[in-house]
C-alpha cells in the first residue's frame, strides 16, 4: 500500500519516478496563463492570514462548502472572519476526497509550509496558526512564494483598457520573474447590452485617445491599446467565448450594428453573433500581425443561478460545463484566417470533455509546418484540470496529435500558492509515459528521448513557443 502524498505521489512505477525526480522536478515553472491580480506582485503584498490566501475569491473550494451545507456568509460573507471562513473550510475538506480540492489542498500545504497533516476540524486551529505565523514573514510575500516556486514567467488577463502599470513598474525594478499582460478584449465584442457596451467604448475611447463614433474608430481604437499592450511586452491574447463566432458579414453591416448599439438600441441574436465574428476576426489578424499566440477559452455556461449572481456577480462558482455545437464555426473562422494567411500560432482549451477528439482533430487541420506545434490543443481547463481531465486531454493529443509538442500546464488560478497544479500536471505525465514504457507499449531503451519530451511537456515547449 502506498502512502498518501509520499514523494512519489501519482509516480506508480519505477519509470514514472525516474522522468519526475530526475526531469520534470528539477524544471522552472512557465505560468503562461494565469489571473493573478498584477498590483499585489508589484506591491509584494504581503498576506495576513491563511484564510486570506485561500478562501477569498476562490470559487472552487465556495462550491465544495456549499454543496457541504455551509452557509453563504461562511463563502463570501462580509461579516464573517476569516479563520471562521476557513474552520468551515476545514470542516469540509474531508468531504472532499477524490475531488480534485483534496489534492490540491494537501499539495499546497506540504509544498509551500512544509506541513503534512491533513486538514480537517481537529486540525484546523493549529494549520491555520502555523500558516499564518510564517505568511507575516518577507519570504512569504505575494513574491516570495511565486520564487520559492520556481516561477520564470507569468502572464495576468488584462483588459484592453487597463492601464498596465504594475507590469510596467516590475519590468523597471527588474524583478527577476517576469510578469507580462495578456490581451482579453472580450468586452469589446459584448454587445448583449447596448447600455454596458457603450460604457465600455467611452471608457476605451478615453484610454485610447481616440473619438469613437463608428465602427472604423472601434477598430482604430483596440489596434492602439493592442500596440501598447506589445510595448508592455505582451506575447498572449485570449478569449472567454461561450462559442466560435463566424457568420458571414460586410463591413457595411457591421458597421449599422455598430452604430445601433452604440446608439442604445438593443441587437438581435444575429446582430449580436455577426458582431461578435467580425470583432473575433479582427483582433485574431492583430495578433498575428503582432507574432502573439492567440488563447481560446470556450465552452462555459456562465451565472447560471439568477438570484445569487445578482447577490453576489460574476466569478463566485454558478457556472458549468455546456453543450455547443461548435466543430463547423470553429473550422469556419480558422480557415478564414488561414485563406488569409493571418492564423497566428493558436491554443483552444475545451471545456466539454466529448470535445477532447474533436479539438485534437481540428488543431491538425491548421497545422501549416512554420512552427512545430502551431496550433495546440490546450490543457485541461477548469471543470477539466484534474487528474482524469488531464489524462484525457493527453490520451486524445497522443492518439490523433503529438503529445511530445505540448506546450504544457499552467493555473488558470487567483492564488499564489496554486503552482502545485504545476508539480500535479507533471506527476501524471510522467506517469502515463512511465507506465506505457513499463507495459511495453513505448520502447525503454529510448528512455532518453522520451525524457527529453518530459522536459518538453513540462517546461521547454513553452519556453520556445512563446519566445520567453
Amino acid at each position: 500500500m502506498k502512502n498518501f502524498l509520499d514523494e512519489n505521489f501519482c509516480l506508480q512505477n519505477e519509470t514514472a519516478q525516474h522522468l519526475y525526480h530526475r526531469h520534470a522536478k528539477l524544471l522552472p515553472v512557465i505560468d503562461y496563463h494565469c489571473h493573478l491580480d498584477p498590483k499585489l506582485i508589484a506591491e509584494d503584498y504581503q498576506f495576513d492570514n491563511l484564510g486570506e490566501l485561500w478562501l477569498r475569491g476562490d470559487h472552487y473550494k465556495w462550491r465544495a462548502m456549499r454543496t457541504n451545507g455551509v452557509d453563504e456568509r461562511f463563502c463570501t460573507g462580509k461579516d464573517t472572519s476569516d479563520w471562521e471562513k476557513f474552520e468551515k473550510w476545514a470542516a469540509t475538506v474531508p468531504y472532499t476526497m477524490r475531488n480534485p480540492l483534496y489534492h490540491w489542498t494537501h499539495l499546497e500545504l506540504k509544498t509551500a509550509f512544509g506541513i503534512t497533516k491533513l486538514l480537517s476540524p481537529k486540525t484546523a486551529r493549529e494549520i491555520y496558526d502555523e500558516c499564518t505565523e510564517k505568511l507575516r514573514t518577507p519570504q512569504f510575500s505575494a513574491r516570495g512564494l511565486m520564487l520559492h516556486y520556481k516561477v520564470e514567467t507569468v502572464c495576468t488577463t488584462d483588459d484592453p483598457v487597463d492601464s498596465l502599470e504594475h507590469h510596467i513598474k516590475l519590468a523597471q525594478e527588474k524583478f527577476p520573474i517576469k510578469a507580462l499582460p495578456t490581451w482579453r478584449p472580450d468586452k469589446a465584442m459584448a454587445v448583449e447590452s447596448a447600455t454596458d457596451f457603450r460604457a465600455y467604448v467611452e471608457k476605451l475611447s478615453e484610454v485610447s485617445g481616440c473619438n469613437i463614433s463608428s465602427y472604423k474608430d472601434l477598430l482604430v481604437a483596440l489596434r492602439k491599446r493592442h500596440d501598447f499592450f506589445q510595448s508592455a511586452g505582451c506575447k498572449l491574447s485570449d478569449h472567454g467565448i461561450e462559442e466560435f463566432y463566424a457568420l458571414d458579414y460586410t463591413d457595411a453591416q457591421i458597421a449599422a450594428i455598430f452604430n445601433k448599439v452604440y446608439g442604445g438600441q438593443e441587437l438581435n441574436i444575429e446582430e449580436i453573433l455577426k458582431f461578435k465574428s467580425a470583432i473575433l476576426y479582427e483582433m485574431a489578424v492583430l495578433d498575428w500581425e503582432s507574432g502573439w499566440t492567440q488563447q481560446f477559452h470556450y465552452g462555459a455556461v456562465r451565472n447560471n443561478n439568477t438570484r445569487l449572481f445578482r447577490q453576489l456577480g460574476p466569478d463566485t462558482g454558478f457556472d458549468s460545463i455546456g453543450d455547443f455545437t461548435v466543430a463547423k464555426t470553429m473550422a469556419k473562422f480558422f480557415d478564414r484566417l488561414d485563406i488569409d494567411n493571418k492564423l497566428a500560432k493558436t491554443i483552444i482549451y475545451n471545456l466539454n470533455p466529448r470535445d477532447n477528439d474533436l479539438i485534437a482533430t481540428m488543431v491538425g487541420n491548421f497545422q501549416d509546418g512554420s512552427v512545430a506545434g502551431k496550433m495546440q490543443f490546450g490543457s485541461g481547463w477548469w471543470f477539466l484540470d484534474q487528474k482524469a481531465g488531464m489524462e484525457a486531454q493527453m490520451n486524445s493529443l497522443s492518439n490523433l496529435g503529438l503529445l511530445s509538442r505540448f506546450v504544457g500546464m499552467l493555473t488558470d488560478s487567483r492564488s499564489f500558492i496554486s503552482y502545485p497544479r504545476h508539480e500535479y500536471f507533471r506527476r501524471i505525465l510522467c506517469n502515463l509515459i512511465g507506465t506505457d514504457v513499463e507495459n511495453g507499449l513505448l520502447p525503454k531503451e529510448e528512455l532518453g528521448f522520451l525524457e527529453t519530451v518530459v522536459e518538453g511537456v513540462s517546461y521547454w515547449n513553452a519556453k520556445n513557443y512563446f519566445d520567453f
